[in-house]
């Protein structure tokens, strides 16, 4: 995640990191956001959105339930990058201070800050590609499997 001195998030040279370009999450609704990339390591996830027009609001900026999926997915992932590969997560709660307009490419990163057997506690930012912060969110998550 770049920073407003032009810094990178730190995850591009961990060998455990999992970059998936043009990711694919088995969700009509998140897949068709155009969501760019998504880099993974333990407990910690970001994903790149380029905004486009179908994101923005009446005002010309990201629309509010944009910053909410980005940081849904984002915390949602990194509560699952520690857990089985068979196991998926339910929100219990998601909260979000908006902060300032979100324009150009958006970058939310989900860090979890605990778990238990079936829930986790997650936190994360969304900034833009100058590194203005855009958003700050905490979510809550149940641990589950597909029956």
């Amino acid at each position: 995640m770049p920073s407003r001195n032009g810094a990178s998030s730190g995850l591009e040279g961990d060998s455990s990191v999992v970059v998936s370009e043009a990711p694919c999450f088995d969700s009509p609704f998140v897949d068709a956001l155009g969501i760019e990339r998504v880099t993974c390591s333990a407990g910690t996830c970001e994903v790149v959105l380029p905004l486009r027009s179908a994101h923005m609001n009446a005002w010309g900026i990201a629309h509010g339930g944009i910053s909410m999926t980005l940081s849904d997915i984002s915390l949602a992932l990194a509560a699952r990058s520690v857990a089985d590969s068979d196991t998926g997560v339910l929100t219990i709660e998601l909260k979000i201070s908006f902060i300032q307009a979100g324009r150009g490419q958006l970058y939310a990163r989900g860090r979890l800050l605990h778990r238990s057997a079936k829930m986790a506690y997650c936190e994360g930012e969304i900034v833009d590609g100058s590194g203005l912060l855009v958003a700050k969110s905490l979510g809550t998550f149940k641990y589950a499997t597909k029956r």
